[in-house]
């Protein structure tokens, strides 16, 4: 919409929408659109050309690899990649303009040429223990992060930008609306984490592990380095798409070289009459690093490491 400079009101101007056929052909043949219209027709065309050059991908991934490419704009975040906005401000920004504005272009490029890992995994959330026929939370994945170290290293004290897509979807509570427990309505929850320098994997699975219970719970959250996170645990586990950017120093980075995925609770493990307890669920992960303009060659170590998958 634009702003009228003699009234100051808001007002559709045709330049601004979208060019569409008219629902009614005898009376005209087009007209516009534009609103959350414009920006799901837009959306389903990305999603179908990402699915047209990647047929492998799952949906899940489209949605992440969408998402993760979406960016916001001068007037949206004055400030820019790599400058850290309050908390405040950053929640009133994703209340206001989303991820910011998707890239086809970022979408593709970066799935084909640039430092950017994606996953397509699955994992069992919950389980049912034989002994006690109690229904608990299952499964937890770590994920080998890829990174050039030593290449990282060389960049020392230069800002560095990590960031972390989770996308999955959820089944809707086949009862009623309404519910007063907020785990009630989707099937399950998934959340990520990456590890602290002074980590070894075994510590980071028990801290994932805490995490965990901590928010069945509605406990405070386990700590971690969330205030390096633009968002931070508690504002990015919102919703079944979970996006977030870790902002520091290459040196750092360099030594976060895992990234866990593991499930909350949700109406599979609290209904199990429905006998959704035991299912599999689908999950992409999409990770990526920017860093300022440099001649240090982040993405040929990648390649060579990646020729041999490494797993835990």
């Amino acid at each position: 919409m634009a702003t009228d400079p003699a009234t100051r009101s808001p007002d559709y101007v045709d330049s601004l929408q979208l060019l569409t056929t008219h629902w009614n052909l005898l009376q005209r043949l087009f007209t516009t659109t534009g609103d959350t219209s414009a920006a799901t027709a837009l959306t389903a065309r990305m999603a179908a050309i990402i699915q047209a050059e990647y047929p492998e991908f799952w949906p899940e991934t489209i949605r992440a690899l969408i998402v993760h490419s979406a960016e916001w704009t001068q007037a949206m975040w004055p400030g820019g990649r790599f400058s850290r906005p309050s908390r405040t401000a950053v929640r009133n920004l994703l209340r206001s303009n989303g991820y910011g504005v998707p890239s086809i272009a970022q979408a593709l490029w970066g799935a084909r040429n640039s430092l950017t890992l994606i996953v397509q995994e699955s994992l069992q959330p919950f389980d049912k223990e034989p002994e006690s026929s109690r229904y608990v939370t299952r499964d937890m994945k770590l994920h080998q992060l890829p990174w050039p170290v030593e290449a990282l290293r060389e960049l020392r004290e230069a800002t560095v930008e990590l960031r972390v897509t989770l996308s999955y979807f959820i089944e809707p509570n086949p009862g009623e609306r309404g519910w007063k427990n907020r785990h009630r309505y989707a099937s399950h929850g998934l959340r990520f984490d990456v590890n602290t320098p002074a980590e070894t994997p075994n510590d980071f699975r028990k801290r994932l592990s805490a995490a965990a219970r901590e928010e069945e719970e509605a406990g405070p959250s386990t700590k971690s380095d969330s205030h390096l996170w633009l968002l931070g645990a508690d504002l990015r586990r919102k919703g079944s798409i979970h996006s977030d950017r870790w902002i520091g120093t290459a040196a750092e980075l360099a030594e976060r070289s895992m990234i866990g995925v593991f499930p909350v609770i949700g109406w599979w493990r609290e209904r199990p009459k429905h006998n959704r307890w035991n299912r599999a669920a689908r999950y992409a992960l999409v990770v990526s690093i920017h860093t300022p303009e440099t001649d240090v060659d982040i993405y040929t170590p990648v390649v060579n490491q990646i020729s041999v998958p490494v797993e835990i």
